[in-house]
C-alpha cells in the first residue's frame, strides 16, 4: 500500500476541488482549495520526499480557454520530476508520446478509450502501440446508479454503459499498466470512503490500482487499510493539510 500523491490543475492554477461539481460551462467547480504555487512547486516536494507515481491531473478540456495555461502547469510539473509522476487529462494516442517525452512516467486515459458508451478497444491498441502498455494508466472512475457502478468519463459528468467489475477490469488490464480509480460520489469530500468499491478493486490482482475519493482522516485511511487489505495504493487530495485539509502529509508521506 503505497501513497500516490496528486497535482489537480484547474484554470491554470494548482486546486483540490469536489469531484462531481465540474462542469465544463464556464469552466465552474465547486473549490475545497487553490494554491498560490505553481505545480513545479508541489513536483519538486514529491521528489524530494521520494514518493513516486503521482498524478498530474489536468481538468479543463482542450475546448476551454483556460486549456494552455493549464497544460503549461502539468509540463512543469512533469519537467521539474521526470519520470516520477504521470498525467492525465485529453490524453489521446495523438498526444501520448508529448507527455511521455515532457517526463511523464504513465499517461492516464477515460474518456478517449471510453467514447459512445462503450469501451473502444482499439484505441486501447493503439495508446499501446504508441507509448507501450507499461506507460499506460487507465482511469475506470466511477459513480453510482440503479445500485451499481458505471465507469464516467468527459471529467465525471458522462455515464457509460460500462459495468465496474472484476471481468471487466480484468480484460481491460491486458491494455495497460495500472489503474486509478475515483469514487466520484465521494471524491473531494472528505466524507469516508467507498466499501463496497474498495472490495471490488481489492478482487482485481492483475496490476496496481489506486483509489481515490472520501479519505478525510487518518482513521479513514486506517479502515480502507483494513478492507483493502493493504492490497491498493492510494491518494489523498482535499483532506491533505498540503491543501488546506487536516491529515498530516508528514505522516502519509510514510507510505512509499
Amino acid at each position: 500500500m503505497r501513497f500516490r500523491p496528486c497535482i489537480d490543475i484547474h484554470n491554470g492554477k494548482v486546486k483540490q476541488i469536489v469531484g462531481g461539481s465540474l462542469t465544463d460551462e464556464n469552466d465552474q467547480a465547486v473549490e475545497n482549495f487553490s494554491s498560490v504555487q505553481n505545480a513545479d512547486y508541489f513536483a519538486h516536494l514529491y521528489q524530494k520526499d521520494g514518493l513516486k507515481g503521482g498524478h498530474v491531473i489536468l481538468l479543463n478540456p482542450p475546448s476551454s480557454g483556460y486549456y494552455e495555461q493549464t497544460k503549461m502547469q502539468a509540463v512543469k510539473a512533469l519537467m521539474a520530476y521526470p519520470g516520477g509522476l504521470q498525467v492525465g487529462g485529453g490524453i489521446t494516442a495523438e498526444n501520448a508520446a508529448e507527455y511521455i517525452e515532457a517526463g511523464a512516467s504513465h499517461v492516464i486515459v477515460t474518456s478517449y478509450v471510453f467514447q459512445d458508451g462503450e469501451i473502444q478497444w482499439d484505441r486501447m491498441e493503439g495508446l499501446c502501440k504508441e507509448v507501450g502498455k507499461e506507460r499506460v494508466v487507465i482511469d475506470v472512475s466511477c459513480r453510482k446508479r440503479d445500485g451499481e457502478y458505471y465507469i464516467v468519463t468527459n471529467r465525471w459528468q458522462t455515464f457509460t454503459q460500462v459495468k465496474l467489475d472484476a471481468e471487466i477490469l480484468r480484460r481491460i488490464s491486458a491494455y495497460c499498466d495500472e489503474f486509478l480509480v475515483h469514487g466520484v460520489d465521494v471524491e473531494g469530500k472528505a466524507s469516508g470512503v467507498e466499501d463496497e468499491l474498495i472490495e471490488i478493486l481489492s478482487e482485481q490482482q492483475q496490476i496496481p490500482v489506486t483509489y481515490a475519493g472520501g479519505i478525510g482522516s487518518l482513521e479513514d485511511l486506517r479502515h480502507f487499510r483494513e478492507i483493502s487489505h493493504g492490497k491498493l495504493d492510494f491518494t489523498i487530495g482535499s483532506a491533505l493539510d498540503l491543501f488546506g485539509g487536516t491529515i498530516p502529509y508528514q505522516e502519509v508521506r510514510q507510505y512509499r
